[in-house]
């Protein structure tokens, strides 16, 4: 498939819980319906919390269309996907399944612990853009720096985790960005100490 015409991937993470009706649910739902309302694709964790909510918004998008959700499992049964995932992948390899969510062309967070965290930063290992909500939890806390002082992109010198205030700054962010963040990572090498 042409790279021109394929349909742009976004990962969705943070939170694992989130009572229904909460702030990080409905704008995690808000932000999923807006990305597919923006022409991309959702993938997460395919469990519960934001990455249930934002399913959920995705699928409630005027514009969706079946396999617009992707979960990338934990686990090997792929029952354990929340209601609103289309495709269903269990990858059987537990927290190191947050590499491949953070595969995604660009990766949005919202709130989130340890698992989120480290998401983000293999995001950033992996050239991803990367845009965190100003919300409790991990996304707020990495909102406007840079996770290390890599140089990912010479012609991006405001290169960092993007902060977002809402799902309009989210869908602004990655329309004026994405195409910005097209570098591949090329595997774990030495360094020598005066790189």
């Amino acid at each position: 498939m042409n790279s021109d015409t394929r349909r742009k991937v976004v990962a969705v993470v943070g939170d694992a819980v989130v009572p229904t009706g909460s702030p990080k649910d409905v704008l995690a739902e808000e932000i999923g319906r807006a990305l597919v309302d923006a022409g991309f694709r959702v993938m997460t964790g395919g469990l519960g919390g934001v990455m249930e909510s934002a399913c959920r918004g995705a699928k409630s998008s005027d514009r969706y269309a079946p396999g617009d959700t992707i979960g990338v499992l934990p686990g090997h049964d792929p029952t354990e996907a929340n209601p609103h995932v289309d495709i269903v992948i269990p990858s059987g390899l537990d927290h190191v399944r947050n590499s491949v969510v953070a595969h995604a062309d660009a990766l949005v967070a919202i709130g989130g612990g340890a698992g989120t965290m480290s998401e983000m930063c293999l995001a950033w290992i992996y050239k991803r853009l990367i845009i965190a909500v100003r919300v409790e939890g991990w996304s707020g806390r990495v909102a406007d720096q840079r996770i290390d002082e890599r140089v990912r992109y010479a012609d991006v010198p405001e290169d960092r985790v993007y902060g977002a205030g809402g799902t309009s700054d989210v869908i602004g962010l990655l329309s004026e960005r994405i195409d910005r963040y097209t570098g591949q990572h090329h595997g774990v090498r030495r360094r020598d100490p005066g790189e």
